[in-house]
């Protein structure tokens, strides 16, 4: 891209009125240093484990996924990595980069939530969450790392949020949103084989567990849940030599999953006022599944299905005279009699009939309050698609999704960090979003969701007196 993509960020935040948040900056961890705070939590054991993990690295062989390799900013870009493991030095370059606030998310954690070992998933999470609220003590003002909770059970969940907001001060946070184990039937008919058999199961559907009071839980602590959820290693992202081509989509798809997975789910409709956020996967795929809803409601809603899908309602008689009619010597009247239901359509209901019951949703225009009001989507600075979520025409409840600025930085697709939200305001150049939804991107949406949560969120900060006026705007006067 061009024109502003060139200069630093300070120089588009001379030109708008506005705070700039950044809802996805990522830390990169000093492994040496996380094993230390593994050690003292969980011992030496524990350490060791965790320190061999570590060294196990990507996977680079060719009977596995290829994995993430070659990741991090060097070279020209080797200040770009300080950036991204020295807060007070990121807090330093952020007024060139035109950034007021910014939210750190784990690089080491998106896949520690994983872990398939109890102990060491729940270890390592602690001693991220604990390294981060001393990593980033001094620069609070302008700067908040975002803990991670692992969430294999629901009391693993409320567990270690209780720990990391109530102990460690934490007011972000970022969640496992799946259950990711050797599949039961592989593990039972060949242990040996059950590491390669993955079942995954989300924790708002489905699940073997009831995660209501992990999701009422953040609603007390006043948290929204954000994901960074990855389908890399997935059946159609599982190339063992080409990163590239696993990656493409992945927190899209990764996102979509979850994102769908709480609203069928009934999470939206059980809890409307917790917010989600579904970060580095654009916004593009939201509108597309927003759309599919509703494809989906108009020809499998209870009153369509009963009155044009029932098989117990198909006029037979009028198929045999049909089949009498336009039939040949192997389509007859006679053998239709015999076999009238079939495939797609034999008699009989499923348990669950009505699956949009969970969702609540008993028209299209509910899909404003139980997805287009819940869900926040962090899109890169240089994704010319997130203007598809600014464009009423093409939402049918003719409402915006709530798209997020998040600049990644710290990982190996940004070329220049103190450039980056330059990247963004191109969008306004080649007239893809107006001023108004750069407002909305880079700071309305972000701040309307954590303010929504927690109207506290941004007091002690940089930016706290719009945040507050931002909060008053919004508030209704009392009567």
């Amino acid at each position: 891209m061009s024109g502003f993509a060139d200069y630093p960020g300070d120089q588009v935040r001379a030109k708008v009125r506005h705070p700039i948040i950044d809802s996805d900056a990522h830390i990169i961890e000093c492994e040496f240093v996380l094993n230390d705070y593994v050690k003292e939590i969980g011992g030496a054991e524990l350490m060791e484990r965790s320190r061999q993990r570590g060294r196990k690295g990507p996977a680079f062989s060719d009977n596995a996924t290829k994995g993430l390799w070659w990741g991090a900013p060097s070279g020209r870009n080797t200040s770009d990595r300080a950036m991204a493991m020295l807060p007070k030095y990121f807090r330093s370059q952020m007024d060139r980069a035109g950034l007021d606030f910014a939210h750190m998310l784990t690089t080491n954690g998106i896949g520690g939530l994983y872990i398939p070992d109890d102990e060491l998933r729940q270890v390592r999470c602690r001693a991220l969450n604990t390294m981060y609220a001393d990593m980033f003590r001094d620069v609070g003002d302008r700067i908040r790392p975002v803990a991670v909770i692992p969430t294999y059970t629901p009391e693993e969940a409320i567990r270690e949020l209780d720990h990391a907001v109530l102990e460690l001060g934490h007011k972000a946070v970022m969640i496992g949103t799946e259950i990711r184990t050797p599949h039961p039937d592989v593990a039972a008919a060949a242990p040996d084989l059950a590491a390669h058999a993955q079942k995954v199961t989300s924790i708002a559907m489905d699940s073997p567990h009831d995660y209501d009071p992990f999701w009422r839980r953040c609603v007390e602590l006043g948290v929204a849940p954000l994901c960074h959820t990855s389908a890399h290693g997935a059946r159609t992202r599982n190339s063992p030599t080409n990163y590239v081509f696993n990656h493409l989509g992945s927190f899209a798809s990764g996102s979509e999953y979850f994102c769908r997975s709480l609203f069928l789910g009934g999470v939206t409709n059980r809890f409307p006022t917790l917010k989600f956020g579904f970060l580095e996967c654009g916004a593009g795929w939201a509108l597309t599944l927003l759309n599919d809803i509703v494809e989906h409601w108009e020809k499998r809603n209870v009153r369509y299905l009963q009155s044009s899908l029932d098989p117990d309602k198909l006029d037979i008689a009028l198929m045999a005279e049909l089949f009498e009619k336009f039939g040949d010597a192997r389509h007859t009247a006679e053998r239709f009699l015999q076999n009238p239901h079939h495939g797609l359509a034999r008699p009989g209901r499923p348990a669950l009939f009505d699956e949009f019951g969970a969702a609540g949703m008993t028209e299209v225009r509910d899909l404003r309050r139980l997805f287009c009001d819940n869900f926040y989507f962090g899109c890169e600075a240089d994704d010319r698609m997130l203007s598809v979520a600014f464009n009423r025409r093409l939402n049918p409840v003719g409402a915006t999704l709530k798209a997020m600025f998040g600049s990644d930085i710290g990982h190996w697709d940004v070329m220049d960090a103190r450039s980056i939200l330059s990247e963004a305001y191109n969008l306004i150049q080649a007239e893809l979003i107006t001023e108004e939804d750069f407002k909305a991107l880079t700071f309305d949406n972000c701040a309307e969701m954590m303010l929504s949560m927690n109207p506290a969120y941004f007091d002690g900060t940089v930016i706290q007196d719009a945040a507050q006026a931002f909060l008053r705007e919004r508030t209704p006067a009392a009567a």
